[in-house]
């Protein structure tokens, strides 16, 4: 951008404008432009929790909801994610502080004898950009990971990616192997990759497939809401 007039210094603008110009810049990827934005609010007294949703929790579901429609696409949002990171950096540790109220927690991972993690690292991304806490595993995990990770993080979601049509049977071992120990009911089991798709989600008895990131997010929700007013009706 050029200098002199256009520039927008931010610390000038009024909360409401700025809110939005982070909304604008987390679109864009800008990084910096957020670290300096989420910095502000701060200074001007606002809490580490509406930071967070007012301004980058709302940024990333402008970018989800365009990237599903198909108007971003992966190496946008890898950049509005990684300015998205930046800002969280900041305010990880003051919501740990504060006790901020948590979206919930998921341990995500590709299964045993897949090596890919574009899909899954997305996803990683977009639930850190909606405010769930994540545990990435990685790639090439056998059962006995999943199992120790989400009793060890006490994980709400599990979620399994698979990018072979080889690999993907391997999500129906993990899944049987939680209802032989009893805790399959205990954890929300989302699933993901380019050759599933509902049916073998639900033949395998996942809670659900996801087709991208953004519906990951917009699933991953829903059932923690659910979970919750079970959990507050019981």
């Amino acid at each position: 951008m050029a200098a002199g007039d256009d520039e927008i210094i931010l610390s000038e603008l009024s909360d409401e404008e700025l809110v939005q110009q982070m909304m604008d810049d987390l679109y864009d990827g800008l990084r910096d432009e957020i670290e300096e934005g989420v910095n502000i609010l701060l200074e001007r007294g606002w809490t580490p929790y509406d930071v967070l949703t007012k301004a980058l929790v709302a940024g990333m579901t402008i970018v989800g909801h365009d990237f599903r429609d198909g108007i971003l696409f992966v190496p946008e949002v890898l950049l509005a994610a990684n300015a998205m990171k930046g800002g969280m950096a900041i305010l990880k540790p003051l919501l740990a502080e504060t006790g901020a109220p948590k979206m919930g927690k998921m341990v995500i991972g590709t299964v045993k004898g897949d090596i890919h993690d574009i899909g899954k690292n997305l996803v990683s991304m977009m639930m850190e950009g909606a405010g769930f806490e994540v545990v990435d595993l990685g790639i090439n995990n056998p059962v006995e990971n999943y199992l120790e990770a989400i009793a060890r993080e006490e994980a709400d979601i599990l979620g399994m990616s698979a990018l072979l049509t080889t690999t993907m049977p391997y999500m129906k071992v993990v899944i049987d192997t939680m209802k032989e120990k009893g805790i399959r009911d205990d954890y929300i089991v989302l699933v993901g990759g380019a050759p599933l798709n509902e049916e073998f989600g639900r033949a395998i008895g996942a809670d659900a497939y996801c087709r991208d990131a953004a519906v990951a997010v917009e699933t991953a929700k829903s059932f923690i809401a659910r979970k919750h007013n079970q959990l507050s009706a019981g």
